[in-house]
């Protein structure tokens, strides 16, 4: 895996970590009886972004490293994935396409 392949796959788990984490523990302004006229009673009067986007970046750091070492020890490859048979057979040693 190339460095900006470790980058994207970092950004990808941070994304989709982040936007699982952001909505737990928020605190609307309906729950805390302080409604702002012109907004709605669901929108978020506590909601520590800060502190999410650090727990989120510990916890997709600690999942990039396992899927990382997943993928660069090849324990899971691209042909385990094949469940419908579209790869053609791997190549032995001293065999060539012709």
């Amino acid at each position: 895996m190339g460095v900006t392949s470790a980058l994207v796959l970092f950004a990808v788990i941070w994304s989709l970590m982040f936007l699982i984490i952001l909505p737990i523990r928020v605190k609307t302004q309906g729950d805390l009886g302080k409604i702002v006229p012109g907004t709605h009673a669901g929108a978020p009067e506590v909601h520590d972004v800060g502190k999410k986007a650090k727990i989120t970046t510990v916890l997709s750091l600690i999942l990039w490293v396992i899927i990382s070492t997943i993928i660069l020890s090849e324990m899971i490859t691209v042909r385990d994935l094949d469940w419908f048979g579209r790869m053609a057979p791997e190549a032995t040693a001293g065999e060539t396409d012709g």
